[in-house]
């Protein structure tokens, strides 16, 4: 292998991490919710949560550390909604790059 091939793998690797990097950032911030008085970041273990409790009414600690009294269910609907369509755009931006490759 020449010089030449191995800085331009080396430079192929960097562009492709600092572009799953990139998309990183960029969903994870779609995945932050204002919603019944908090901000929520998505996560499984919090839909997970919600969907096993059986309490009409729950009280959750925000992204700001502040308890926080929510209908479950609604926020549910629409933590889910949010999860799912963040989640789809960034598989398909996902693929995307890894066809690029």
């Amino acid at each position: 292998m020449n010089t030449a091939s191995l800085i331009s793998d080396a430079k192929a690797r960097f562009s492709h991490n600092s572009a799953k990097a990139y998309l990183k950032d960029k969903y994870h911030s779609k995945l932050i919710v204002a919603e019944q008085g908090g901000l929520w970041t998505v996560t499984p273990e919090l839909l997970g949560f919600l969907a096993s409790s059986t309490d009409e009414a729950v009280i959750l600690i925000d992204n700001f550390e502040n308890p926080v009294k929510v209908n479950r269910v609604s926020l549910y609907d629409v933590l889910c909604a949010a999860y799912n369509s963040t989640m789809e755009q960034w598989h398909a931006e996902w693929e995307s790059l890894e066809s690029k490759r």
